[in-house]
């Protein structure tokens, strides 16, 4: 298997986002940002990603429909949630709709999330 190199962030939070895209490019990385749930799926339908941290807190549509939409349309990416809530039922919900871990964004750094993306396989 190879390393995870092109990556979808989505979050709404515009600082944090383009931060995070900052930080993950730095690390050689091919990070691109979507800064809503219909945003990213417009992407995920033109461009294969092989990973996408989603928040799951967002306007318009939130990371709990994008999961599903995902599912529906078939999408293939490796899906790490985000959220400032921590909430464990949210995060069990999130991988029972296909989500393989998640972050409470409060508890974890940006260089923590690098980190972690860098040791992730395909």
């Amino acid at each position: 298997m190879s390393k995870v190199k092109k990556i979808l962030v989505v979050e709404d939070e515009k600082p944090m986002a383009k931060a995070l895209v900052l930080k993950l490019n730095h690390a050689g990385f091919e990070a691109t940002m979507a800064n809503n749930g219909e945003e990213a799926l417009e992407i995920l339908q033109k461009e294969q990603f092989d990973l996408m941290l989603l928040d799951l807190i967002m306007p318009r549509m939130d990371g709990f429909s994008v999961l599903e939409k995902i599912k529906e349309k078939g999408i293939k990416v490796k899906i790490v949630v985000t959220s400032n809530l921590g909430q464990e039922e949210d995060f069990a919900r999130a991988k029972d709709l296909g989500a393989g871990d998640y972050f409470v964004k409060s508890d974890t750094s940006l260089s923590e999330i690098v980190e972690y993306v860098s040791q992730l396989e395909k």
